[in-house]
C-alpha cells in the first residue's frame, strides 16, 4: 500500500525525475535520507519502473504524430509473434496497444513527413501477411503531453 508520503513522493518525480534525495526531502519535509530509502523502495517494488528523458520529437525532424488502427485478418499465433516483433522492430511505432472493439491494434507513429508516415504504412504495415487493412489518423495538435499517473 502506498502512503500520502508515498504519493507525494511520485507526484514529485512524474515531474522531475532527476530530483536528488535532499530535493524530494524538502517537498516532503522528511530528511534526506528517508526520502532516498522510500525512493528505492518503490524502485525495488517496481512501482517505479524507469527514470527517462523525455525528448521534443519536433526538435529531432519528427513533425508528424499519427495513430493508426490496425485490423488483422488473422489472429493465429505465429501472426500474433509476427506481428509484435515488427511492431517492436520499427522505430516509428513508439506505443502500441492492443485494443478491444472493431480495431486489434493502436499505434502511436512519429514520422519525418507525410511521405514517411505513407511509406510505413504502405511498406510496413500493410505488407505485414497478418494485416487486413489500417486507420490512420494524424495528430494536429496535443493538449496534454503524456501526462503523470493519478496517484
Amino acid at each position: 500500500m502506498l502512503d500520502e508520503t508515498d504519493k507525494r513522493l511520485l507526484a514529485a518525480l512524474q515531474k522531475n525525475a532527476q530530483l536528488t534525495s535532499t530535493q524530494l526531502a524538502e517537498t516532503l519535509n522528511m530528511s534526506a535520507s528517508q526520502a532516498g530509502r522510500r525512493r528505492q523502495r518503490l524502485e525495488a517494488d517496481g512501482i517505479i519502473k524507469a527514470q527517462v528523458a523525455r525528448l521534443d520529437a519536433v526538435a529531432l525532424g519528427l513533425t508528424v504524430q499519427g495513430f493508426v488502427q490496425v485490423h488483422l485478418v488473422t489472429h493465429s499465433a505465429e501472426q500474433s509473434r509476427s506481428f509484435r516483433r515488427m511492431v517492436e522492430t520499427t522505430p516509428q511505432i513508439t506505443d502500441a496497444w492492443t485494443m478491444t472493439g472493431d480495431a486489434d491494434y493502436l499505434l502511436r507513429v512519429y514520422c519525418s513527413d507525410l511521405p514517411d508516415l505513407n511509406r510505413l504504412i504502405q511498406e510496413v504495415l500493410l505488407v505485414h501477411p497478418s494485416v487486413a487493412r489500417v486507420h490512420s489518423q494524424i495528430v494536429m495538435d496535443q493538449l496534454k503531453t503524456d501526462g503523470p499517473l493519478p496517484t
